[in-house]
């Protein structure tokens, strides 16, 4: 179901929002010095908006939870002196009182907070009236539902300056990144909002610097709307996620060479790429009609079980499928992660559909 926010204007009332919107500044907000030098370099490459951690939801106790309402200032100097708009992350309705209060431009919600609807209504009310950006990152868990609940809550108290950062998902387990990105999750949001604005956060995505570039670079190609980028000019002592942030110049590097591809394709070369796109069409029917197949035999398998009083999960056979599937994917160039989840999926529903059987009353 496409749902249709109330969101007008440019994301950043004033600012140039054509793509990619770039948003940069340290993840804390440690010394004025430090914020100072950052935004400078940072204006000096043609940032046009400076965030900075003011107050930092930390995991465990004892880590550095910013300076709080003490760095509000130096980013009311930061303004003033680099002409730069200002954001920072609000997780209360008092730290809503203090951004209004001195003067900054975005706000966004984390992705702590924006688990939580209550918090989330909270400071949607302390926002009725004002006009300013508001930025939801998506929920720590990938739930699209509790995201666009906190968007719609936002939206709902009159802040038409609405968009989304995607900052990945907690996953339980090794991967190469701090956070999962699951692309197809504010894929499915942009599908379910088209639209709402939506920013990538690589920084929280990767955890370590050097995954940066093709993160920024994979969410260019999804045609997501910008970049908001961690970048501190002495990151290896910075006094939070020292791994994740990069410097100014690293910053202006990738800019420079990231690839704007368009949605729209050259007259003379759509004939192609529609032709192209009616054998994919062709064969999603042919995938499915075999899955129909598939699943029509998985249900005389639960015939056949029933009959002869056998459990549906036969765990070696299962064990064993999945690895044959595995290496004959792998040979045709598929990815074993790839193999894995679509069979995971295909068992499933096979067993969803042996179960239907089996359960079945006799007549």
């Amino acid at each position: 179901m496409i749902i249709n926010l109330n969101i007008t204007g440019s994301l950043i009332s004033g600012v140039d929002c054509n793509k990619p919107l770039i948003m940069a500044g340290p993840c804390s907000a440690e010394t004025e010095e430090q914020v100072m030098a950052a935004a400078r370099e940072l204006a000096g490459i043609g940032v046009k908006i400076f965030r900075a951690g003011i107050w930092k939801p930390r995991t465990r106790p004892n880590a550095f939870e910013g300076v709080g309402s003490a760095g509000l200032p130096w980013l009311r100097r930061v303004k003033e002196e680099t002409g730069m708009r200002v954001a920072i992350e609000v997780a209360n309705v008092k730290h809503v009182y203090e951004a209004l209060k001195n003067n900054i431009d975005v706000l966004w919600i984390g992705a702590r907070t924006s688990a939580n609807p209550f918090a989330v209504q909270e400071i949607a009310d302390s926002l009725r009236g004002v006009d300013i950006t508001v930025l939801v990152k998506n929920p720590v868990n990938p739930d699209v539902e509790l995201w666009i609940g906190a968007l719609e809550r936002i939206n709902a108290a009159g802040i038409t300056h609405l968009g989304a950062i995607h900052r990945g998902f907690s996953d339980y387990g090794k991967s190469a990144y701090r956070n999962n990105p699951q692309w197809q999750i504010p894929i499915e949001l942009r599908r379910r909002i088209p639209n709402l604005p939506i920013i990538v956060d690589p920084s929280h995505i990767a955890g370590k610097r050097d995954l940066i570039m093709d993160l920024c670079q994979t969410a260019m190609d999804l045609d997501f709307d910008g970049l908001i980028i961690e970048s501190h000019c002495d990151p290896d002592n910075a006094w939070s996620d020292a791994a994740q942030q990069i410097v100014p110049q690293h910053l202006e590097y990738i800019i420079k060479n990231l690839i704007l591809r368009s949605q729209d394709v050259d007259n003379k070369k759509s004939v192609t790429l529609e032709e192209l796109r009616v054998q994919i069409d062709k064969l999603d029917d042919e995938v499915l009609r075999l899955m129909e197949q598939r699943m029509a035999v998985a249900e005389k398998i639960g015939q056949f079980k029933k009959e002869n009083n056998v459990t549906i999960l036969q765990s070696s056979r299962w064990d064993e499928l999945l690895k044959q599937r595995i290496n004959i994917g792998l040979s045709k160039g598929l990815s074993a992660d790839f193999i894995q989840k679509v069979y995971t999926a295909i068992h499933e529903e096979s067993i969803q559909h042996q179960k239907a059987i089996m359960n079945k009353n006799s007549k």
